[in-house]
């Protein structure tokens, strides 16, 4: 299935940390891009920045979910989130299970001879490129994040 050209970007959202990834223009390579302070004075003018640089054709969000699937607590700490994406771009918001990104990142970067102390903020940017590897994947196989 072909996909469309354009950059995708995808966040993992954390109380603390918000990591960010971004897709090359044809949707194949997901690479993470930074870490965000989550509360930050600074959080909307980074995140107009970011989509003012990779104009993305989607934005993609982790669903933070127990390993049961039940919605964790932090889904309603995230609509805040949510809401100040909407209003910053024009770019379809999709949700995607997060439940193994960040424990696939961490072991990653520990398989890379990172430790996870001094990977904190690694980590989450990590969790974001699984989190739109997830998406990417969804869009070659099903056709769209629907």
């Amino acid at each position: 299935m072909e996909m469309r050209l354009g950059r995708r970007i995808a966040f993992d959202y954390g109380q603390v940390r918000i990591g960010v990834a971004v897709s090359d223009q044809t949707g194949l390579i997901a690479t993470p891009i930074a870490t965000l302070k989550n509360g930050d004075e600074g959080l909307k003018a980074a995140l107009e920045d970011l989509f003012q640089e990779y104009e993305p054709i989607y934005i993609v969000v982790g669903e933070p979910r127990h390993l049961s699937g039940a919605q964790s607590q932090t889904m309603s700490k995230m609509s805040e989130f949510l809401e100040l994406l909407s209003s910053l771009t024009q770019a379809p918001l999709h949700l995607v299970d997060e439940r193994m990104s960040t424990l696939s990142a961490a072991r990653t970067l520990r398989d890379t001879g990172h430790n996870a102390k001094s990977s904190k903020d690694k980590i989450d940017a990590m969790a974001a490129v699984a989190i739109l590897e997830s998406a990417l994947h969804r869009e070659r196989v099903v056709g769209s994040l629907d």
